[in-house]
């Protein structure tokens, strides 16, 4: 398996791409029924490859994924050929970056408090898979808008770097 398995409430939304890929791969609704019963494997096997090609899909159209905390807020720009890296820390104070509401606090009111700065890598690892990992350690769906907001703080040296 490359990245995993949907989720129950993911499968819901998949449902009928999952009903196309089942008669793409031959298998009627009959033959899933038993399939679950009496060929686990080959029916959890199924699922994974589903999975994998629903996530690939999706990773390969993702362009922006973040991750907060109380302490730091990035936001990846996940690029064709390299990731770029806006980084938003706590330097003291009791700024929260954990959710939108406190970081627009904390850049409005105690912008002293924090630290920018903007890098960027090539992938050491094909490109889907870096961001699976990113997801799997905590990082979620974000915006361009986000992204642009940030950027211009840097470009306009608004917060110390």
């Amino acid at each position: 398996m490359k990245y995993r398995i949907l989720t129950k409430e993911e499968m819901q939304i998949f449902d009928e791409d999952f009903k196309h890929f089942m008669i793409t791969n031959g298998v009627t609704n009959e033959e899933w029924i038993e399939m679950n019963i009496s060929d686990i494997p080959k029916a959890t096997a199924l699922v994974e490859l589903f999975s994998d090609t629903v996530l690939q899909k999706v990773y390969e159209k993702l362009q922006f994924i973040e991750f907060r905390s109380e302490d730091a807020c990035m936001i990846f720009h996940c690029k064709k050929e390299n990731m770029e890296l806006i980084s938003l820390n706590k330097k003291f104070g009791n700024s929260d970056l954990s959710t939108p509401e406190s970081i627009h606090d904390a850049l409005s009111k105690t912008p002293e408090e924090l630290s920018i700065f903007k890098t960027e890598k090539a992938y050491s690892e094909i490109r889907e898979i870096e961001m699976h990992q990113l997801f799997e350690k905590g990082c979620f769906v974000s915006s361009q808008e986000f992204w642009d907001a940030l950027n211009f703080l840097i470009e306009g040296d608004i917060i110390s770097k």
